[in-house]
């Protein structure tokens, strides 16, 4: 028979059962556990860290921390990721390649092909599924955005969760990015109420819980290992850090990034973290000489960098605190921590850097001039930061590109690792091609164990990663690297490395990918792609061009696909399309990606509020922040709907007070053309107020859905939140009409018979 203590293994009952327990002998099936000498595991993973931003990689950002694990460990200078935050992070816990799991892109989007579903593929066992297995306890902690956001509502479906994929806890954020300030959490499967309150910051709640989880897990099961995957939000935009790190970095950038650059250059040389030899790469395309930015402008990009070194200062402290936590523990010396990023420095904040990242999703410029006058809000509360292109080659130094982009600025990475018990060439630098891939091969080595061929009843693809140990090791310092090729693909933009050559192309969208020219580099001789080599060896570029596609189709590349920001537009088929939701005032705080798409359509939000007096109010459906959204709410006795189109307000108030008691009240929008449309208000059947306004194209907000209330980020300045509705509130009724374009203009037709006509 099957013993249901084999934790949902199939083990065999071993012991007697007999007719009574004399007849009987009892049997327990053996603890799970990976031996008495097996290391902890820390991952650490920063966002949007580039090469260079780190101290110990030469930059003179205040990284003491983790620069005090690298002195302690190794640093490896020739380690690569995917280009992306998502796709990373499933090569990481996986120890395949991207598309082979189902994450092309970020998780936001399910393509409708295997290699972009925006959730881990079963096919693939997680490390917390692998380590968990055999006995660690395992905790998760931060961005998650490993599950396709239209799940990450608080009905789930929670299959891609963290507590479904291996963790034993999880308390941390499911999207891309978060408000530092107020985020939006989760904690295990439950959505949390937006954090808000005064001298807050997630960076250290997340240590907070990661001091928690992991010191009871000490104290009650210390014969047990655990895996402690710490995801921090920075450094991704919002570049958000409290007033004294802001502030420590004051005046620190104004001779600005060609200086700063050239710099952190020098350092890196004197430091060895680049080889002897490197040039400092051409200044990117689009990217002015500091000397030709105008003055004002000169001093907001340098007030955006100091916010972003702020910001990872704060972070690095964070760090500081768990590594004590764990020292004090005792069990530092026998757990391998390790810190890294996801991508290279991000270019998202474009040439003028943004204090609002909803426009730069829908492509919508930010005015520069509007910008200067809220220079004393970035790195705060109020705005939601990124820094300009040219910051993100600073970051990057000395490589070429970006975030997004299979040049090296895109994918080399930082990556250190501290292990006392198991690394005896503390300080040095590992010059091996590695791979994020084969992080989990390397981990599951150090550990002496192995990934399941099969779990769960499902044949598990094989791993494309290749263990690093050897690196580990002092006696191997010079060994040369055992991985011979690595492909690349993001956005269309493609890269091959094979035996220290490279081709990489910049694809330009909407142009055919056979027109992609094709750059060629002598990586081993060229750290920095500076020395393009195409023509000289067009049967080098030919053969790695070749290994690219046979890449390609042995990892599930195909079909290629260039789009970007309008990929946030897609919806799977299902409950996407649902025309009706209707939530009661419990409804809990909804994630971004989980409410009513209303873009680019015509809808109706309706309710029966009840009143006593005239002076009760209160918010009855609030959507995003102050950066951006809408609400819908009772103010002074009048019926008032906001939209804010990424900073600028439409504001509709009813020409009449509503009536005290029982009474339907409505917002409708009629769209009329693309993202753009009319917005009616009405008390009973009367039309109380119009007007017609634009509305954004692809995001609708980077904050989700109240009913009742508007917690964490208001949405409007003419209430101070949460500013729950005070009478009684009814479901509030999201009715859908059709999508332009798409019998949009019966839609329109449908959603004007059903509201009064003025």
């Amino acid at each position: 028979m099957t013993d249901p203590r084999g934790a949902g293994s199939s083990t065999k009952f071993e012991g007697v059962i007999g007719r009574d327990l004399s007849t009987s002998q009892a049997w327990y099936p053996p603890e799970r556990t990976p031996g008495p000498d097996a290391p902890n595991v820390v991952v650490v993973i920063l966002d949007d860290t580039g090469f260079a931003h780190l101290g110990c990689y030469g930059s003179d950002i205040d990284t003491k921390n983790v620069d005090a694990l690298a002195a302690g460990g190794l640093r490896f200078n020739n380690f690569h990721t995917t280009a992306l935050c998502s796709p990373t992070r499933a090569a990481l816990l996986t120890g395949r390649n991207h598309h082979d799991v189902g994450m092309r892109f970020v998780s936001n989007v399910d393509a409708g092909f295997p290699n972009s579903r925006g959730a881990l593929s079963t096919e693939a066992v997680t490390l917390a599924e692998v380590l968990r297995g055999q006995g660690y306890g395992t905790y998760a902690l931060g961005k998650w955005h490993l599950a396709n956001m239209a799940d990450c509502g608080p009905t789930g479906p929670f299959d891609h969760w963290p507590v479904q994929r291996g963790f034993d806890r999880y308390y941390g954020f499911l999207g891309g990015a978060t408000d530092q300030f107020a985020p939006e959490l989760v904690s295990d499967n439950q959505v949390l109420a937006p954090r808000s309150e005064a001298g807050y910051h997630v960076s250290e709640d997340l240590v907070d819980q990661a001091i928690a989880m992991t010191g009871t897990h000490c104290s009650l099961a210390p014969e047990r290992p655990f895996f402690c995957y710490l995801a921090f939000g920075a450094t991704h935009s919002p570049h958000q850090a409290p007033t004294e790190f802001l502030e420590k970095y004051r005046g620190r950038y104004d001779e600005g990034w060609d200086v700063i650059r050239k710099r952190w250059f020098e350092r890196q040389l004197s430091m060895g973290i680049v080889p002897a030899g490197t040039e400092l790469a051409p200044r990117n395309p689009g990217v002015p000489a500091w000397e030709d930015v105008p003055e004002p402008h000169r001093r907001l990009f340098a007030r955006m960098q100091e916010s972003f070194a702020g910001f990872l200062d704060h972070t690095d402290v964070q760090i500081g605190r768990f590594i004590g936590h764990l020292r004090a523990l005792e069990v530092l010396d026998n757990t391998i921590v390790i810190v890294l990023s996801d991508n290279g420095a991000s270019q998202e904040g474009g040439h003028g850097g943004t204090v609002n990242e909803l426009r730069f999703f829908n492509r919508i410029a930010e005015d520069i001039g509007e910008t200067l006058d809220r220079l004393d809000d970035i790195g705060g509360p109020l705005t939601y930061s990124n820094y300009p292109k040219g910051w993100a080659q600073v970051g990057n130094t000395p490589l070429r590109f970006y975030k997004q982009n299979t040049y090296e600025g895109g994918i080399r990475d930082p990556f250190v690792i501290h292990w006392p018990n198991g690394i005896v060439d503390a300080g040095a630098i590992r010059t091996q091609y590695q791979h994020v891939v084969d992080v989990m091969p390397t981990l599951l080595e150090c550990i002496g164990i192995d990934a399941p061929t099969a779990y769960r009843g499902v044949e598990q693809r094989p791993m494309a990663g290749i263990s690093f140990t050897y690196a580990l090791r002092s006696a191997a310092a010079d060994e040369p690297t055992r991985r011979t090729a690595q492909y690349y693909e993001m956005l269309g933009h493609r890269a091959i490395w094979s035996d220290g050559w490279k081709a990489v192309t910049m694809h330009r969208q909407g142009q055919p990918f056979d027109d992609d020219e094709w750059a060629l580099y002598h990586i081993d001789e060229d750290f920095s792609e500076s020395h393009d080599l195409a023509a000289q060896h067009p049967e080098i570029v030919a053969g790695l061009v070749d290994l690219w596609w046979t890449e390609a189709e042995r990892n599930g590349v195909l079909p290629l696909d260039d789009r970007s920001t309008e990929l946030f537009a897609l919806r799977r088929p299902g409950a996407a399309d649902r025309v009706e939701y209707r939530f009661p005032p419990t409804l809990p705080h909804l994630e971004r990606t989980a409410v009513p798409d209303v873009l680019n359509r015509s809808y109706r939000i309706s309710t029966v509020i009840e009143r006593t007096e005239q002076h009760q109010g209160g918010v009855i459906v609030a959507l995003g922040s102050s950066l951006g959204g809408y609400v819908l709410y009772v103010h002074d006795g009048r019926l008032v709907y906001e939209y804010n189109h990424a900073g600028t307000v439409t504001r509709i108030e009813s020409n009449v007070d509503i009536p005290t008691g029982s009474v339907e009240v409505e917002f409708g929008f009629q769209a009329t053309d693309e993202h753009c449309g009319i917005g009616v208000l009405c008390i009973g059947d009367t039309v109380v107020g119009t007007t017609e306004f634009s509305t954004l194209p692809f995001r609708q907000s980077l904050y989700g859905l109240d009913v009742g209330r508007d917690l964490g980020l208001t949405v409007s300045n003419a209430y101070v939140g949460p500013n729950e509705f005070q009478g009684r509130l009814g479901d509030v009724t999201y009715h859908l009409g059709a999508r332009r374009g798409v019998g949009s203009d019966a839609a329109a037709a449908e959603l004007r018979s059903s509201m009064v006509e003025q």
